[in-house]
Parts: C-alpha cells; structure tokens; sequence
C-alpha cells in the first residue's frame, strides 16, 4: 500500500478519534446535567429525528412524566425545561450515530480499494464490534434507572465509560503503529502505569455513578481523618455500593496514578535519548496528569458544578490519550 494511502487512513482514524473524545465529553455533561433518562425509548434506526412538532413533543413528554425520574425528582418539571435535558441525551445517541457512520463507511471505502493496510483488519473488526456493543451498552445503562429507582447503576455507567475509554485507546494505538511503526503490546512497568490510569478512572465513575462527589466536599481529609468513617460498611461489595470508600479509593489511586505517569515521563526522557524523541509528548503528558489531579480536588471542593466536572472527564479521556502515545513509543524500543 502507498504512502498516500496510509496517511489517508491515519487521518481516517485520527477524526474517529477526536470524535470519540468528544462523544465522552457530551456523556459528561449528559450525566452532570441529570439528561440522561429524558429518552425513555431507544429507537436505534428510527430515532434520529428529533421531536419536529408540537404533538411529538408531547408524546416523549408525556412518556417521560411515566417514568419514575419524573415522578420522584421531576414532577411538576414543565415542558421547556424538559427540552434541555432531552437536547443533551438527544445530542448523544446521535453523536454516537454518527460516529458509527464516520467508522464505518471509510472502512467500508479502503477495504473496497483494498487500502486498509495489512494486517490491521482484524483490529478495525474489534473496533467495529466494540462501537456496536457500546450503543447497547448505553441503553442497557439507561434502562437501569427506568425501573423503581430513578438512578443508572454505577456498575452499568462504568461499564460504558470503561469501553468508550477502551475504543479510544485502541484507536490512539492503531494510529501510533501506522504512523510511526508497530509496536509490542505494553507489558511490565508501561503496562502496570496503564493499569493504574483505567483503575483511577473506572474508580472515578463509580463516584460518579453514586454522585459521591456531592460529599466529603474537603481535600485530602474526610470528615477530618484520611479514612472516612462509613469505609467497610457494605463488605465484599463496598467499593462499589458505598458512596464514602468510592471517593476514598479514586483519590488515593490517583495519586498512584500520578506517580506512575511520572516515572513514565522519567523512561521517555532516557528514550529521547535512545533516538526515540517522546520530549515533547511525554511534557504534554506531565501537564495533563498534574492539570488533571487539579481539576479533580477543584471539582470536589465545589461540589461537582456542571463546568468542573466536565473538563475533569474530558481531562481523563485526554490524559489517557496522552499515557497511550506515549507508552507506544517506549514500546517501540523493545
């Protein structure tokens, strides 16, 4: 395959890519916002139309004052205010639409023209296949909070956020190896830094699922000692039921987290020096960990405001994609 042909799919990939982190910003402001089960149907072919007329509206309307989030926490809640929560979950289900279209019928271009580059089919099959499980992940995590309880399960909302991470990820990967050459997968330390990231950021939708971020609004104690005083209360299952230990875990693996990147940035330096220049990414890197663990105690002390929480998803979409490039370039020494 020719050089053209290569960077036609590198920029392919490269467009996915930003589109998937813009997708993960719009399900940040979908979940801080409280839009999330304004859209109690999931009409995957049929729904890409908004409400264009006055009764439409009142029919998802009216569907809507049947479900238990409008009955116990919006009741009374009139029709424009419902537009703005529906605007966002609607602006998500169709970003995830068209990001399924700006996947598919390219891969379906350079697979006609036999452009995609060989040995990488069997990895845009698995993209392929994650971006389909992902929309029904979605309404799979929706479905959970249209039952008695008005609330997506957190395991369900980190699920979601888990593989959207991981779509992206492979995408940045995929990317590095046609640009700049392939590399072995991570192993060992790069691996162990990886691992540490997607705990803290798996930690961090369970709080968010369980809306922890609303108490011990304080940094670094909790309640005036390092340990809150709920931790244990639900046994086997309290990092992930208990709002307190949720909170206690992703602040103290975060700070694990920040170590790992920086011992990563420490092994990229020696590799500028190997002939591997990863300088300037592995200083990209460094702003966004240290930028990232800001925003975090900042989002905390104030109380998760729409704003703050935001940027401090998007800051984890970014700084993971920032972890993987560089990670790949250590990669390619071995």
């Amino acid at each position: 395959m020719d050089r053209t042909a290569n960077t036609s799919v590198i920029i392919w990939l490269m467009g996915v890519a930003l589109m998937v982190f813009v997708m993960i910003t719009i399900g940040g402001i979908t979940r801080l916002t409280d839009s999330g089960l304004s859209m109690v149907e999931w009409r995957p072919l049929i729904g890409t139309l908004p409400p264009l007329t006055d009764a439409e509206w009142m029919r998802v309307f009216t569907l809507y004052q049947q479900s238990p989030e409008y009955q116990k926490i919006n009741a009374g809640m009139d029709l424009s205010a419902f537009k703005w929560i529906f605007f966002w979950e609607y602006l998500h289900r169709l970003f995830g639409r068209l990001i399924g279209l700006a996947f598919i019928l390219p891969l379906l271009w350079f697979a006609f023209r036999r452009q995609i580059p060989h040995g990488f089919g069997r990895r845009f099959l698995i993209l392929l296949i994650l971006g389909g499980t992902q929309g029904a992940i979605g309404w799979w995590m929706v479905k959970s909070g249209l039952v008695d309880d008005p609330y997506v399960s957190a395991y369900r909302l980190a699920t979601h956020l888990g593989i959207a991470l991981t779509i992206l990820a492979v995408l940045i990967w995929t990317i590095a190896d046609l640009k700049h050459g392939r590399a072995i997968l991570p192993r060992g330390h790069v691996a162990g830094v990886i691992g540490v990231l997607a705990i803290t950021i798996i930690a961090g939708a369970f709080v968010a699922g369980m809306n922890a971020g609303l108490i011990y609004n304080e940094y670094p104690f909790m309640g005036g000692q390092l340990v809150p005083i709920e931790y244990g209360y639900y046994g086997v299952s309290d990092p992930f039921e208990n709002p307190a230990s949720a909170q206690f875990h992703h602040r103290w693996i975060a700070v694990l987290a920040v170590l790992g990147v920086i011992s990563l940035w420490f092994r990229a330096r020696k590799a500028h020096l190997n002939g591997v220049n990863l300088g300037l990414s592995g200083g990209v890197m460094m702003l966004a960990i240290f930028g990232q663990f800001v925003l975090g105690v900042m989002t905390l002390l104030y109380q998760v405001p729409v704003s703050l929480g935001t940027l401090h998803q998007a800051g984890a979409a970014f700084l993971l994609i920032c972890v993987i490039w560089v990670s790949h370039g250590l990669m390619r020494l071995k």
